[in-house]
Protein backbone atom coordinates (compact mmCIF):
# COMPACT_ATOMS: atom_id res chain seq x y z
CA UNK A 1 0.00 0.00 0.00
CA UNK A 2 1.27 3.49 -1.20
CA UNK A 3 0.86 6.84 0.85
CA UNK A 4 -1.23 9.12 -2.20
CA UNK A 5 1.18 11.92 -2.43
CA UNK A 6 -1.98 14.49 -2.42
CA UNK A 7 -3.23 13.20 0.73
CA UNK A 8 -0.56 13.94 3.36
CA UNK A 9 -0.03 16.25 5.58
CA UNK A 10 2.87 18.49 7.39
CA UNK A 11 2.70 20.34 10.45
CA UNK A 12 5.91 22.55 10.45
CA UNK A 13 7.42 23.86 13.73
CA UNK A 14 9.89 26.75 13.12
CA UNK A 15 10.69 26.92 16.92
CA UNK A 16 10.30 23.19 17.56
CA UNK A 17 8.89 23.43 21.59
CA UNK A 18 9.98 26.57 22.25
CA UNK A 19 7.26 28.67 23.72
CA UNK A 20 6.76 32.35 25.86
CA UNK A 21 4.12 30.28 27.99
CA UNK A 22 3.73 27.74 29.92
CA UNK A 23 0.27 26.54 29.65
CA UNK A 24 -0.31 24.05 32.69
CA UNK A 25 -1.50 21.00 30.16
CA UNK A 26 0.74 21.19 27.05
CA UNK A 27 2.71 18.02 26.16
CA UNK A 28 4.97 19.77 23.69
CA UNK A 29 7.25 22.38 25.37
CA UNK A 30 8.94 19.62 27.36
CA UNK A 31 10.63 18.25 24.15
CA UNK A 32 13.20 20.55 24.23
CA UNK A 33 14.74 17.52 26.41
CA UNK A 34 15.27 15.49 23.55
CA UNK A 35 17.41 17.87 22.02
CA UNK A 36 21.21 19.07 23.58
CA UNK A 37 21.50 21.53 25.94
CA UNK A 38 22.09 25.39 24.22
CA UNK A 39 20.44 24.27 20.82
CA UNK A 40 18.96 26.62 19.01
CA UNK A 41 15.76 26.06 17.95
CA UNK A 42 15.22 27.94 14.78
CA UNK A 43 14.56 26.84 11.79
CA UNK A 44 17.56 27.44 9.33
CA UNK A 45 17.23 29.08 5.90
CA UNK A 46 18.34 26.00 3.91
CA UNK A 47 15.81 23.50 6.18
CA UNK A 48 12.84 26.07 5.27
CA UNK A 49 14.02 26.36 1.27
CA UNK A 50 14.26 22.63 1.31
CA UNK A 51 10.57 21.98 2.85
CA UNK A 52 8.83 24.45 0.63
CA UNK A 53 10.06 23.26 -2.60
CA UNK A 54 9.72 19.11 -1.83
CA UNK A 55 6.62 19.64 -0.14
CA UNK A 56 5.19 21.80 -2.87
CA UNK A 57 6.58 19.40 -5.46
CA UNK A 58 4.88 16.50 -3.62
CA UNK A 59 1.33 17.55 -3.45
CA UNK A 60 -0.42 16.38 -6.55
CA UNK A 61 -3.43 19.15 -5.50
CA UNK A 62 -4.25 22.69 -7.11
CA UNK A 63 -3.89 24.24 -3.61
CA UNK A 64 -1.53 23.80 -0.99
CA UNK A 65 -1.80 24.67 2.64
CA UNK A 66 1.33 25.06 4.68
CA UNK A 67 0.21 24.63 8.58
CA UNK A 68 2.85 26.50 10.95
CA UNK A 69 2.58 25.76 14.69
CA UNK A 70 5.20 25.33 17.95
CA UNK A 71 5.96 25.82 20.24
CA UNK A 72 5.33 29.22 19.67
CA UNK A 73 5.70 29.84 16.07
CA UNK A 74 5.88 33.80 16.36
CA UNK A 75 8.84 33.69 18.27
CA UNK A 76 10.59 32.92 14.66
CA UNK A 77 10.25 36.86 13.60
CA UNK A 78 8.05 38.49 11.17
CA UNK A 79 11.15 38.00 9.15
CA UNK A 80 10.90 34.60 8.82
CA UNK A 81 7.74 33.99 7.49
CA UNK A 82 8.40 37.19 4.94
CA UNK A 83 10.80 34.59 3.39
CA UNK A 84 8.45 31.70 3.69
CA UNK A 85 5.68 33.41 1.65
CA UNK A 86 8.68 34.62 -0.61
CA UNK A 87 9.53 31.20 -1.16
CA UNK A 88 6.52 30.21 -1.29
CA UNK A 89 5.87 32.39 -4.64
CA UNK A 90 8.97 30.95 -6.29
CA UNK A 91 8.21 27.29 -6.36
CA UNK A 92 4.11 27.70 -6.50
CA UNK A 93 4.76 26.69 -10.44
CA UNK A 94 0.82 28.06 -10.65
CA UNK A 95 -0.47 26.44 -7.36
CA UNK A 96 -2.72 28.63 -5.04
CA UNK A 97 -0.49 28.58 -1.84
CA UNK A 98 -2.28 29.30 1.74
CA UNK A 99 -1.28 29.19 4.90
CA UNK A 100 -2.48 28.62 8.57
CA UNK A 101 -0.55 29.39 11.96
CA UNK A 102 -1.60 28.26 15.29
CA UNK A 103 -0.35 30.91 17.81
CA UNK A 104 -1.25 31.74 21.41
CA UNK A 105 -1.78 35.47 20.03
CA UNK A 106 0.53 37.34 23.16
CA UNK A 107 2.84 38.15 20.85
CA UNK A 108 0.51 40.02 18.12
CA UNK A 109 1.31 43.41 16.85
CA UNK A 110 -0.41 45.86 13.99
CA UNK A 111 2.71 44.23 11.90
CA UNK A 112 1.73 41.12 12.12
CA UNK A 113 -1.60 41.27 11.75
CA UNK A 114 -1.09 43.81 8.48
CA UNK A 115 1.38 40.38 7.02
CA UNK A 116 -1.46 37.70 7.67
CA UNK A 117 -4.30 40.35 6.50
CA UNK A 118 -1.96 40.53 3.38
CA UNK A 119 -0.92 37.07 2.91
CA UNK A 120 -3.95 35.58 3.51
CA UNK A 121 -2.83 33.81 6.72
CA UNK A 122 -6.09 32.22 8.18
CA UNK A 123 -4.75 32.31 11.83
CA UNK A 124 -5.99 29.97 14.93
CA UNK A 125 -5.86 32.11 17.90
CA UNK A 126 -5.79 29.76 21.12
CA UNK A 127 -8.24 30.87 24.00
CA UNK A 128 -9.82 29.22 26.34
CA UNK A 129 -12.97 30.69 27.05
CA UNK A 130 -13.66 33.87 29.12
CA UNK A 131 -10.96 35.10 31.69
CA UNK A 132 -11.52 32.63 34.99
CA UNK A 133 -11.62 29.47 32.54
CA UNK A 134 -9.10 30.91 30.38
CA UNK A 135 -6.55 31.92 32.53
CA UNK A 136 -7.15 28.41 34.85
CA UNK A 137 -3.91 26.63 32.57
CA UNK A 138 -3.26 29.01 30.37
CA UNK A 139 -0.33 30.81 32.30
CA UNK A 140 3.17 32.31 31.45
CA UNK A 141 6.86 31.79 32.38
CA UNK A 142 6.28 33.95 35.24
CA UNK A 143 3.14 31.89 36.27
CA UNK A 144 1.42 35.31 35.39
CA UNK A 145 -2.50 35.34 33.43
CA UNK A 146 -2.17 35.90 30.04
CA UNK A 147 -6.25 36.54 29.06
CA UNK A 148 -5.43 39.79 28.44
CA UNK A 149 -2.85 39.25 26.05
CA UNK A 150 -4.57 37.09 23.86
CA UNK A 151 -7.68 39.49 23.63
CA UNK A 152 -5.50 42.33 22.71
CA UNK A 153 -4.05 39.94 20.17
CA UNK A 154 -7.51 38.75 18.75
CA UNK A 155 -8.66 42.86 18.73
CA UNK A 156 -5.65 43.68 16.12
CA UNK A 157 -6.97 40.53 13.91
CA UNK A 158 -9.91 41.66 13.26
CA UNK A 159 -9.01 45.49 13.31
CA UNK A 160 -6.92 44.19 10.48
CA UNK A 161 -9.52 41.72 8.89
CA UNK A 162 -7.54 39.09 9.34
CA UNK A 163 -9.19 35.88 9.15
CA UNK A 164 -9.28 33.59 12.03
CA UNK A 165 -10.77 30.28 14.58
CA UNK A 166 -10.50 29.87 18.00
CA UNK A 167 -9.12 26.72 19.12
CA UNK A 168 -10.02 25.73 22.50
CA UNK A 169 -8.85 23.09 24.92
CA UNK A 170 -11.40 21.43 27.38
CA UNK A 171 -10.00 20.58 30.75
CA UNK A 172 -11.72 18.86 33.89
CA UNK A 173 -12.67 22.57 34.89
CA UNK A 174 -13.93 24.19 31.85
CA UNK A 175 -16.08 20.64 30.68
CA UNK A 176 -18.48 21.84 32.84
CA UNK A 177 -18.74 25.44 31.86
CA UNK A 178 -19.90 24.63 28.21
CA UNK A 179 -22.56 27.42 27.41
CA UNK A 180 -20.63 30.03 29.19
CA UNK A 181 -17.91 29.20 27.19
CA UNK A 182 -19.86 29.20 23.63
CA UNK A 183 -21.79 32.31 24.47
CA UNK A 184 -18.41 34.47 25.51
CA UNK A 185 -17.20 33.47 21.67
CA UNK A 186 -20.58 34.28 20.11
CA UNK A 187 -20.46 37.57 22.06
CA UNK A 188 -16.73 38.15 20.71
CA UNK A 189 -18.10 37.99 17.02
CA UNK A 190 -16.18 34.72 16.50
CA UNK A 191 -18.00 32.99 14.33
CA UNK A 192 -15.23 29.63 13.68
CA UNK A 193 -14.50 27.54 16.49
CA UNK A 194 -13.38 23.89 17.66
CA UNK A 195 -12.88 22.22 20.77
CA UNK A 196 -10.87 19.52 21.49
CA UNK A 197 -10.64 17.28 24.57
CA UNK A 198 -7.04 17.24 27.50
CA UNK A 199 -6.52 13.78 28.24
CA UNK A 200 -2.63 12.90 29.43
CA UNK A 201 -2.06 10.02 31.10
CA UNK A 202 0.43 10.63 34.48
CA UNK A 203 4.12 9.84 33.40
CA UNK A 204 5.73 7.16 34.79
CA UNK A 205 9.14 6.15 36.53
CA UNK A 206 10.71 6.21 33.32
CA UNK A 207 9.28 9.30 31.77
CA UNK A 208 10.61 11.10 35.13
CA UNK A 209 14.10 10.22 34.43
CA UNK A 210 13.99 11.52 31.36
CA UNK A 211 12.68 15.17 32.31
CA UNK A 212 9.49 14.30 31.14
CA UNK A 213 6.48 15.51 33.10
CA UNK A 214 3.51 15.31 31.13
CA UNK A 215 3.89 12.44 28.28
CA UNK A 216 5.47 8.92 28.66
CA UNK A 217 6.98 7.81 25.62
CA UNK A 218 5.65 4.45 24.10
CA UNK A 219 8.64 2.59 24.58
CA UNK A 220 8.25 3.09 28.04
CA UNK A 221 4.88 2.70 28.48
CA UNK A 222 4.23 -1.00 29.88
CA UNK A 223 2.13 -3.73 28.35
CA UNK A 224 -0.79 -3.29 31.16
CA UNK A 225 -2.33 -0.13 30.00
CA UNK A 226 -1.39 3.31 32.21
CA UNK A 227 -4.68 4.38 33.67
CA UNK A 228 -4.26 6.93 35.92
CA UNK A 229 -5.00 10.48 33.98
CA UNK A 230 -3.81 14.15 35.15
CA UNK A 231 -5.73 16.67 37.07
CA UNK A 232 -6.56 18.85 34.10
CA UNK A 233 -7.42 15.80 32.07
CA UNK A 234 -11.59 15.75 31.25
CA UNK A 235 -13.50 13.67 32.82
CA UNK A 236 -14.28 10.46 30.84
CA UNK A 237 -18.04 11.25 30.27
CA UNK A 238 -17.72 15.37 30.18
CA UNK A 239 -16.17 15.76 27.17
CA UNK A 240 -19.43 14.31 25.68
CA UNK A 241 -21.69 16.58 28.09
CA UNK A 242 -20.13 19.62 26.73
CA UNK A 243 -20.07 18.93 23.53
CA UNK A 244 -23.56 17.91 23.58
CA UNK A 245 -24.53 21.31 25.53
CA UNK A 246 -23.29 23.50 23.22
CA UNK A 247 -24.54 21.28 19.86
CA UNK A 248 -28.34 21.84 21.30
CA UNK A 249 -27.74 26.03 21.50
CA UNK A 250 -25.97 25.82 17.75
CA UNK A 251 -28.64 23.55 15.83
CA UNK A 252 -31.29 25.24 17.50
CA UNK A 253 -29.76 28.91 16.60
CA UNK A 254 -26.02 29.35 14.95
CA UNK A 255 -26.17 26.69 12.04
CA UNK A 256 -25.14 28.24 9.03
CA UNK A 257 -23.81 31.14 10.75
CA UNK A 258 -21.38 29.51 13.87
CA UNK A 259 -18.90 26.96 12.35
CA UNK A 260 -18.55 24.63 15.00
CA UNK A 261 -15.93 22.28 13.95
CA UNK A 262 -16.73 19.32 16.00
CA UNK A 263 -20.18 19.45 14.13
CA UNK A 264 -18.68 20.10 10.55
CA UNK A 265 -16.67 17.23 11.29
CA UNK A 266 -19.28 14.98 12.50
CA UNK A 267 -21.68 15.81 9.91
CA UNK A 268 -18.97 14.83 6.91
CA UNK A 269 -19.14 11.38 8.71
CA UNK A 270 -23.03 11.68 8.40
CA UNK A 271 -22.95 12.34 4.48
CA UNK A 272 -20.72 9.96 4.15
CA UNK A 273 -17.37 12.13 2.93
CA UNK A 274 -13.91 10.88 4.34
CA UNK A 275 -13.21 12.48 7.75
CA UNK A 276 -11.04 15.67 7.35
CA UNK A 277 -9.23 15.19 10.63
CA UNK A 278 -7.37 12.07 11.51
CA UNK A 279 -8.46 11.33 14.90
CA UNK A 280 -11.78 10.06 12.82
CA UNK A 281 -10.08 8.91 10.13
CA UNK A 282 -10.28 5.51 10.06
CA UNK A 283 -6.82 5.05 9.67
CA UNK A 284 -3.79 8.11 10.40
CA UNK A 285 -0.43 8.34 9.64
CA UNK A 286 -0.94 10.86 6.97
CA UNK A 287 -0.49 14.10 9.39
CA UNK A 288 3.42 14.30 9.89
CA UNK A 289 5.39 16.72 11.87
CA UNK A 290 8.35 18.42 11.04
CA UNK A 291 10.45 19.78 13.68
CA UNK A 292 12.61 23.05 13.36
CA UNK A 293 15.79 20.56 12.09
CA UNK A 294 13.76 19.18 9.61
CA UNK A 295 13.65 15.87 11.20
CA UNK A 296 10.29 14.21 10.60
CA UNK A 297 8.13 11.88 12.87
CA UNK A 298 5.28 9.94 12.48
CA UNK A 299 2.54 12.60 14.58
CA UNK A 300 2.60 15.39 16.93
CA UNK A 301 1.80 13.80 19.68
CA UNK A 302 4.53 10.49 18.68
CA UNK A 303 7.55 13.06 18.73
CA UNK A 304 9.87 10.52 20.27
CA UNK A 305 13.29 9.32 19.23
CA UNK A 306 11.41 5.90 17.81
CA UNK A 307 9.22 7.45 15.44
CA UNK A 308 11.43 9.58 13.83
CA UNK A 309 11.20 9.09 9.99
CA UNK A 310 14.20 11.08 9.27
CA UNK A 311 14.87 14.40 7.93
CA UNK A 312 13.86 16.60 4.74
CA UNK A 313 16.92 17.00 3.06
CA UNK A 314 16.68 12.82 2.89
CA UNK A 315 13.84 13.21 0.45
CA UNK A 316 10.12 13.89 1.64
CA UNK A 317 8.26 11.58 -0.68
CA UNK A 318 10.75 8.59 0.41
CA UNK A 319 10.42 9.32 3.81
CA UNK A 320 6.65 9.31 4.09
CA UNK A 321 6.38 6.09 2.06
CA UNK A 322 8.67 4.06 4.39
CA UNK A 323 6.81 0.92 5.79
CA UNK A 324 6.94 1.94 9.14
CA UNK A 325 4.87 5.22 8.85
CA UNK A 326 2.43 3.08 6.57
CA UNK A 327 2.41 0.37 9.66
CA UNK A 328 2.00 3.04 11.86
CA UNK A 329 -1.08 4.43 10.14
CA UNK A 330 -2.64 1.01 9.58
CA UNK A 331 -2.35 0.06 13.50
CA UNK A 332 -4.97 2.67 14.26
CA UNK A 333 -7.44 0.40 11.81
CA UNK A 334 -6.21 -3.15 13.28
CA UNK A 335 -5.91 -2.90 16.87
CA UNK A 336 -9.74 -1.60 16.95
CA UNK A 337 -11.29 -3.31 20.02
CA UNK A 338 -14.33 -5.38 18.87
CA UNK A 339 -16.45 -3.56 21.30
CA UNK A 340 -15.63 -0.84 18.91
CA UNK A 341 -16.22 -2.83 15.17
CA UNK A 342 -19.64 -3.36 16.02
CA UNK A 343 -20.54 0.43 17.72
CA UNK A 344 -23.27 2.00 15.65
CA UNK A 345 -21.19 5.06 15.88
CA UNK A 346 -17.87 3.30 14.39
CA UNK A 347 -18.33 5.29 11.54
CA UNK A 348 -18.31 8.97 12.83
CA UNK A 349 -15.45 7.82 15.78
CA UNK A 350 -12.99 5.53 14.25
CA UNK A 351 -11.64 4.73 17.88
CA UNK A 352 -10.71 8.29 17.73
CA UNK A 353 -6.88 9.12 18.40
CA UNK A 354 -4.51 6.43 19.30
CA UNK A 355 -3.01 8.07 21.90
CA UNK A 356 -6.34 7.94 23.76
CA UNK A 357 -6.71 4.47 23.54
CA UNK A 358 -5.20 3.31 26.95
CA UNK A 359 -8.16 1.96 28.90
CA UNK A 360 -9.82 -1.98 28.86
CA UNK A 361 -13.06 -2.96 27.26
CA UNK A 362 -15.43 -4.96 29.61
CA UNK A 363 -14.73 -7.99 27.49
CA UNK A 364 -10.99 -7.14 28.98
CA UNK A 365 -9.17 -5.78 25.39
CA UNK A 366 -6.74 -3.50 25.65
CA UNK A 367 -7.18 -0.15 23.38
CA UNK A 368 -10.46 1.04 23.96
CA UNK A 369 -10.27 4.99 24.15
CA UNK A 370 -10.54 7.07 27.07
CA UNK A 371 -13.28 9.23 25.85
CA UNK A 372 -15.46 5.77 24.72
CA UNK A 373 -18.20 7.37 26.72
CA UNK A 374 -18.06 10.60 25.92
CA UNK A 375 -18.23 9.64 22.25
CA UNK A 376 -20.99 7.15 21.85
CA UNK A 377 -23.18 9.94 24.16
CA UNK A 378 -22.23 12.37 21.83
CA UNK A 379 -22.67 10.64 18.48
CA UNK A 380 -25.74 9.15 19.37
CA UNK A 381 -27.21 12.47 20.92
CA UNK A 382 -26.87 14.09 17.25
CA UNK A 383 -27.82 10.98 15.06
CA UNK A 384 -31.27 12.25 14.38
CA UNK A 385 -30.22 15.77 13.69
CA UNK A 386 -27.46 14.82 11.20
CA UNK A 387 -29.50 12.66 9.76
CA UNK A 388 -32.10 15.62 9.19
CA UNK A 389 -29.44 18.05 8.08
CA UNK A 390 -27.68 15.20 5.28
CA UNK A 391 -31.71 14.72 4.07
CA UNK A 392 -32.19 18.79 3.74
CA UNK A 393 -28.65 18.52 1.83
CA UNK A 394 -29.39 15.99 -0.33
CA UNK A 395 -32.72 18.17 -1.15
CA UNK A 396 -30.82 21.14 -2.45
CA UNK A 397 -31.32 22.78 1.04
CA UNK A 398 -28.81 24.42 3.26
CA UNK A 399 -28.28 22.69 6.19
CA UNK A 400 -29.24 25.68 8.36
CA UNK A 401 -32.83 25.35 7.36
CA UNK A 402 -33.24 22.79 10.28
CA UNK A 403 -33.59 25.59 12.53
CA UNK A 404 -36.89 26.60 11.01
CA UNK A 405 -37.98 22.39 11.03
CA UNK A 406 -37.42 22.32 15.19
CA UNK A 407 -38.91 25.45 15.57
CA UNK A 408 -42.38 24.15 13.98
Amino acid sequence: MAVHLDSFHILAKPTGPLCNLDCNYCFYTEKEVLYPKNHSFQMSDDVLESYIKQYIASQNTQEIVFAWQGGEPTIMGLDFFSKAVALQKKYANGKLITNTIQTNGTLLNDQWCEFFSAERFLVGISIDGPEHIHDKYRIDRGGKPTFGLVMKGLSLLKKHDVQFNVLTCVTRYSAYKPIEIYRFFKQQGIEYMQFIPIVEREVNEGATKLSLNHATPPSLLKEEPQQTVTPWTVEPEMYGEFLIHIFNEWVQQDVGSIFVMNFEWALASWVGIPSPICIFAEECGQAVVMEHNGDLYSCDHYVYPEYRLGNIKDGLVNIINLPSQLAFGQKKRDTLPSVCKSCPVQFACHGECPKHRFLVSEDNEPGLNYLCASYKKYFNHIDPYMKLMRQLLQDGSPASFIKEILMK
